[in-house]
């Protein structure tokens, strides 16, 4: 989704795409078909560019450390990237920063796993420490299964670790963007709601926030941005809870990319986090981040269980009929039971019904049919 924006400025992407006929190569006309894994093909794509970054946290870090050895400008550089490769470096990294987090601790063994159930009453929350999206690489093990749970998995060559389980009342997302040369910006706050451990949707800003609380969320995320030495985009995911003194923020996870919570700022905001995910990499200057709507509001399309018999250009046509003010966006990729294909964006100045056209529209795209 980086490809429109890059346009505008006269930006020259080029692509290293799994295959010739993947989404991103549908949209991007300089592409390299290669895997990300193996160092020549990433060398095959970086050839000539003034810098590179990433979609994705999945590139190994020694080929990105490779990349810079060879004289290549890579944005976000792998020392700041790794803390969003590894769960459990993320946590002991942000945790000596002051940061808010939940207590946690490495699991390497079956007692280890024990201990900390106990230590926690229970509340454990358990996952891999690298990979895992969409729900993928997290556990809730009962004191029944927890010791079998943890033997399969480290024996199945898993890297470990465990969380106290937050009592969440919602999730939030900061987006920080940064250049660097320093300068750094952060859109409003984002509620998002997950559905089966996928994004559903996302709010901005984020309702019934505090100035307090909002004030102190954009500052944590500028604080890890600077700390960690991001350049692009960061977004912070954040669980909030009842603290003692009312709504209270422990981070979740960090992302460093264009993320889900902030696909809103396509259509809601003076500069979306695409471009200035672009702006920020090659040093230029940040765009405003002001929201252009009171309300925008995000619904991803996902994949249904079984593909509609009708297509999908007759389905955005039936959208475009009933909301005309939903902004649309495809994938172009195949149908797949609960894959994200699309979203749809929605600015308007009620809440109630602003959140009702975005998901109705989006579900509409999923099955055909109105909720």
């Amino acid at each position: 989704m980086m490809q429109p924006a890059a346009a505008e400025l006269d930006i020259h992407l080029r692509i290293l795409a799994g295959s010739p006929d993947s989404s991103t190569a549908q949209v991007t006309p300089d592409i390299v078909v290669g895997d990300y894994h193996h160092y020549e093909d990433l060398l095959a794509a970086a050839r000539g560019a003034d810098a590179i970054t990433f979609e994705h946290e999945h590139v190994p870090n020694e080929h990105s450390a490779a990349l810079i050895d060879a004289s290549f400008n890579v944005q976000p550089q792998p020392s700041a990237l790794r803390y969003a490769q590894d769960k459990l470096d993320m946590r002991e990294k942000l945790s000596a920063l002051g940061a808010p987090v939940p207590r946690f601790s490495a699991i390497e063994s079956v007692a280890d796993a024990r201990a900390f159930f106990d230590a926690v009453d229970g509340r454990v929350c358990l996952k891999a420490r690298r990979g895992g999206y969409d729900g993928k690489g997290v556990w809730f093990p009962s004191d029944a299964d927890l010791d079998d749970l943890v033997a399969e998995l480290l024996d199945a060559g898993t890297p470990l670790m465990a969380e106290e389980k937050v009592d969440l009342t919602r999730e939030l997302s900061i987006l920080v963007a940064r250049r660097p040369s320093g300068e750094a910006k952060v859109w409003p706050i984002t509620q998002s709601r997950q559905a089966n451990g996928i994004c559903a949707e996302a709010i901005a800003p984020a309702p019934d926030l505090s100035p307090k609380l909002a004030e102190r969320a954009s500052a944590l995320g500028l604080s890890i941005a600077e700390s960690l030495g991001v350049t692009g985009v960061l977004a912070v995911e954040l669980f909030a809870f009842n603290g003692e003194g009312g709504e209270d923020i422990s981070v979740n996870e960090l992302a460093m990319r264009p993320h889900n919570t902030g696909h809103w700022t396509q259509d809601g905001c003076v500069t979306s986090q695409f471009e200035q995910h672009l702006r920020a990499v090659l040093d230029l200057p940040l765009g405003a981040v002001d929201a252009l709507a009171p309300v925008t509001v995000m619904a991803n399309v996902l994949g249904a269980d079984a593909d509609p018999k009708m297509p999908m250009p007759q389905r955005v046509r039936e959208v475009m009929e009933r909301y005309p003010h939903a902004k649309i966006h495809l994938y172009g990729k195949d149908h797949r039971a609960g894959r994200k294909i699309g979203h749809v964006n929605v600015a308007g100045t009620s809440l109630e019904e602003t959140r009702d056209a975005a998901g109705q529209a989006a579900h509409f795209l999923m099955h055909a049919t109105w909720a």
